[in-house]
């Protein structure tokens, strides 16, 4: 049976596309769990430079950062193929990506894994709003769309980069992260998950990108 046109959302960044500051970010409301661990985007319009990013983050991820390049997040990006995890500095991982190419992303679960209490739900991917007065990300059913907050929050987020970090109450949370490009499963990396789990996030940063996020498909 095919994903419901309800599941899908189209994000459209609209922000200025001159610097790193300019990422525009979306993120789910939920994090993965064991009951919904995988989605994708379809790269709708590459935009000028297909700066697009998929990946996990977070709950309290920087508003003004690709996914992957803050602690606390691991991604793929399409631009080059590299994959960043809580770093400026990316590895070579995969292919780059184009127009009508989906990138997905998913958690292989331990068998013995527990989910904190609010990861465990039947709602974790649907989305929200994280920042109503700025549109550098719109999604046409006004459903969830990110801008920076300005050099402020810039400055902040710096002093935090420290590179790859393992909070060590959560050190035994360990878990493995795959990516996929066009329903083949890419690669994989290790991650630790944060406190309250990993969202997913989609960040863009050059003009006319638009991508189709797919929250649950059914394959992964």
């Amino acid at each position: 049976m095919p994903t419901s046109p309800e599941a899908l959302l189209l994000l459209e960044y609209l922000g200025k596309g001159k610097s790193i500051v300019d990422v525009g970010l979306a993120q789910a409301r939920h994090p993965l769990s064991t009951r919904s661990h995988y989605f994708e985007v379809e790269i709708v319009d590459p935009g000028e430079k297909c700066y697009i990013a998929l990946g996990l983050a977070r709950k309290d991820y920087p508003k003004n950062r690709h996914p992957g390049w803050s602690r606390g997040s691991v991604a793929y990006h399409a631009d080059d193929g590299k994959i960043f995890h809580g770093s400026g500095v990316g590895d070579p991982f995969g292919p780059r990506c184009y127009k009508g190419d989906i990138m997905g992303c998913g958690i292989m679960f331990p068998r013995d894994y527990i989910l904190d209490s609010e990861g465990d739900s039947d709602d974790s991917c649907d989305t929200v709003i994280l920042s109503p007065t700025a549109r550098a990300v719109r999604n046409v059913r006004n459903v969830m769309y990110l801008h920076q907050e300005g050099e402020e929050e810039e400055e902040e987020e710096e002093e935090e980069e420290d590179g790859e970090e393992i909070e060590p109450e959560h050190e035994g949370r360990k878990v493995v992260v795959f990516f996929t490009r066009n329903g083949k499963i890419i690669g994989k990396k290790d991650a630790v998950v944060p406190s309250g789990g990993f969202f997913p996030t989609i960040g863009m940063l050059s003009c006319g990108e638009k991508v189709k996020v797919d929250l649950h498909p059914l394959s992964g």
